[in-house]
């Protein structure tokens, strides 16, 4: 790896863009022409910028996957003290209705526990203006450009 890969070209723009919350998509076109030329020509912050994105969407991902983990655990065992309750030939390996009920209880506890942490996520991370700058990016130029005309 050359040196230049190493180490930043322009320390000072450097450090004021290896600030992992930092993100140039939200600031004046004006102010972001400095930063945009920066990331192209410096492979050093342009890989820390992306590394730091990757953690980013790993980090919503997962939240988002435990809130869907939890709340499959919620509906799951609500169905079964449904069965329990209402089926009495069925027999069912949870003897005990509490412990069903307090397990569910756990359930809807790790669901509002992990959607406090996706919304944590969401707002202490540029995950949503990253995704939907991947997002508008994948759109064809010509639908952008008649959005635009449409809401300017």
């Amino acid at each position: 790896m050359p040196n230049s890969a190493k180490a930043c070209t322009d320390p000072i723009v450097g450090a004021i863009l290896s600030g992992w919350r930092y993100d140039i998509s939200s600031i004046s076109p004006e102010m972001r022409t400095d930063y945009e030329s920066h990331l192209e020509e410096c492979f050093h912050c342009r890989r820390r910028q992306s590394i730091a994105r990757m953690i980013d969407v790993l980090l919503i991902s997962i939240t988002s996957l435990s809130i869907v983990a939890f709340l499959l655990v919620s509906v799951v065992l609500y169905r079964i003290e449904m069965l329990s309750r209402y089926l009495p030939a069925v027999h069912m390996h949870l003897h005990h209705s509490a412990m069903t009920i307090s397990l569910e209880a756990v359930s809807v506890a790790g669901l509002v526990v992990s959607t406090v942490l996706w919304i944590l996520v969401a707002v202490a991370t540029p995950v949503p203006v990253f995704i939907s700058g991947v997002v508008a990016q994948r759109i064809p130029s010509d639908l952008r450009q008649r959005f635009a005309r449409r809401h300017a």
